[in-house]
């Protein structure tokens, strides 16, 4: 791991920091910024997260495909909390806290927002950082490879279905164009160009310029992160400055979320005599998000000031730390396998 990769965690905090003082600084430059949309969706972060997203879909081999069907389980187990456990979840957490628990604290039309943040990240399961995940945990990188292609896969058809569906349970009124406008320029647009890349790149048995090309490019993906981390917070600086409980109240049923989701899994991985170095990476999968997506759909659909995009942006800050806690959980266990 590089300078960048382990210390994520150092970068994201001192870019939320920057974001919520410079947005406070320089009110009128984001709000400049905020305004360059096209079909409501912000260029700029557009162009950001495509820089981000761009150098992790090019590492996706999907010819790893053809080891499906070899050890089943991991991958049924990852499929089974991703798209039938973890969104319903998601959204049943974001409805008891904002709509019971924390009703007194938190006003009707803004819990809704918050509700429908956690359900974006609930339906968008992690395709980048669970590479990281798994070459901290000495997890099988081809098993892991094969997991994040079908949930690449799955994701193209079922993110939007899935996050239509919650968000009107929710009570909260969806634009299908705009959602699935968002699919297509976050999964679909990149994800296409990191296969033609990897196509052009990649020779039988030689994938030495391949590598040589991505050791370039992944600096690249972590300024479009810290990047993207600064503007959200600077569009969120008055509303964080005005309501610093907000963020707490936010935070505590994502961590609820995240740690029951991957107990519920690493349980399961137990019970089905899963290999270490499989059960690991699938359980990390499952718990982890794709908080890129999930925050550029936010912003599509409700705009860069929303409640809804500042839960995602809260789930930025929560993600890495509990993430790396949850590795350090799967390393302590290995006896358990």
């Amino acid at each position: 791991m590089g300078l960048f990769e382990r210390y994520l965690t150092v970068w994201v905090g001192l870019s939320i920091v920057a974001g919520v003082v410079l947005g406070n600084l320089f009110p009128a430059l984001f709000a400049l910024v905020a305004s360059l949309e096209l079909a409501h969706v912000n260029l700029v972060v557009a162009v950001l997260i495509w820089v981000m997203i761009y150098p992790m879909m090019v590492q996706i081999d999907f010819s790893s495909l053809k080891d499906i069907g070899k050890k089943p389980q991991g991958l049924i187990l990852t499929v089974i909390i991703n798209w039938l456990i973890k969104p319903f979840s998601m959204a049943f957490m974001g409805w008891l806290f904002f709509k019971i628990l924390f009703a007194d604290w938190v006003d009707a039309q803004t819990a809704e927002q918050y509700i429908a943040g956690m359900i974006l990240l609930g339906v968008a399961p992690c395709t980048a950082m669970v590479f990281v995940w798994s070459q901290l945990t000495k997890g099988d990188a081809n098993y892991t490879l094969v997991q994040v292609s079908v949930n690449d896969i799955i994701m193209i058809f079922a993110f939007a279905p899935i996050a239509a569906f919650l968000l009107g349970i929710s009570e909260i009124q969806v634009p299908w164009e705009t959602l699935l406008l968002s699919v297509i320029l976050y999964v679909v647009i990149p994800l296409s160009f990191g296969v033609l890349t990897r196509k052009k790149l990649e020779r039988k048995g030689d994938l030495s310029r391949l590598n040589t090309f991505l050791d370039r490019i992944k600096p690249w993906s972590v300024v479009g992160l810290l990047s993207t981390v600064v503007l959200l917070f600077g569009f969120q600086a008055e509303k964080i400055i005005s309501k610093p409980q907000d963020i707490i109240l936010i935070a505590i049923p994502l961590l609820i979320q995240t740690y029951g989701i991957f107990f519920i899994a690493y349980f399961a991985a137990k019970a089905l005599q899963l290999k270490h170095n499989i059960a690991g990476p699938a359980c990390l999968i499952g718990t982890s998000n794709f908080f890129e997506l999930a925050v550029a759909v936010a912003i599509s659909l409700f705009g860069l000031h929303s409640g809804a995009a500042l839960a995602t942006v809260v789930g930025v800050l929560v993600e890495v730390p509990v993430m790396l806690s949850l590795v350090y959980v799967v390393n302590r266990t290995k006896h358990w396998f």
